[in-house]
């Protein structure tokens, strides 16, 4: 397989729990549930399949504006996650990751997150990394005001600001492949919702009309197949 065949980063928007939960007269909370339970089956494929980095779109910055008990609902996600599949992780070598600005979860969910990364660090297989508590123009913004720290201090130059200086800056600086290969979003909506607005830059973009729930394994293969068929120029000819 050719280097831009190669999977090396996935990122999934997971979209749909809510509205596979109403198709079926049930509380939005329980496709939260769903989809959280569909995590350990599509992250142990992608792990099979050779993927380095998955990337997971678990709770936005824009997510607080939803229902209360909702929100409380998606924070104690995290902790029933970690609690259950832990194990399952630690036997398939995966590495944890979380990305976001998680000084602002709940103390619980921060402790989880925390100790799920450090459980895990040692593991060399590929990295689950959730996005959680995450925003792209935040994180951007937030990089922009560290660059211009550093100008003011300094301790750099206009001259040193470039695309590497700001990738080193971003909450993906830590990942050996910062950039997402491929891009999916489920539930049928065709769009990026705030998720790795500068990462992207040459990104595949895939969509599926199936809501997150419903992702399986069979459709994880399908996807990849169909990005190690596509032409990745990158600009170039």
């Amino acid at each position: 397989m050719t280097k831009e065949k190669e999977l090396n980063h996935l990122a999934i928007i997971m979209d749909g729990n809510g509205r596979w939960a109403q198709k079926r007269h049930l509380p939005r909370v329980m496709g939260h549930k769903q989809g959280m339970q569909n995590i350990e089956k599509i992250a142990l494929a992608a792990n099979e399949m050779g993927v380095k980095v998955l990337t997971l779109y678990a709770f936005s910055t824009e997510n607080w504006g939803r229902p209360t008990d909702e929100v409380s609902y998606l924070m104690k996600l995290p902790i029933t996650f970690f609690d259950k599949f832990m194990p399952k992780l630690m036997e398939n070598n995966v590495k944890v990751n979380i990305m976001g600005f998680l000084n602002e979860l709940p103390d619980k969910t921060l402790a989880v997150t925390q100790k799920a990364m450090e459980d895990t660090k040692n593991n060399t297989g590929m990295i689950l990394n959730f996005a959680f508590n995450y925003g792209s123009r935040r994180e951007i913004t937030t990089a922009i005001k560290k660059i211009a720290k550093q100008v003011k201090n300094e301790s750099i130059t206009l001259e040193d600001i470039n695309d590497k200086l700001v990738n080193q800056e971003l909450l993906t600086a830590n990942l050996p492949y910062p950039d997402p290969d491929l891009i999916l979003r489920t539930s049928g909506e065709k769009r990026i919702s705030n998720f790795l607005l500068w990462q992207l830059a040459y990104s595949e973009l895939a969509f599926t009309d199936k809501y997150w729930p419903d992702f399986n394994e069979e459709d994880l293969k399908k996807v990849i197949m169909d990005f190690q068929g596509r032409d990745r120029r990158f600009g170039k000819l």
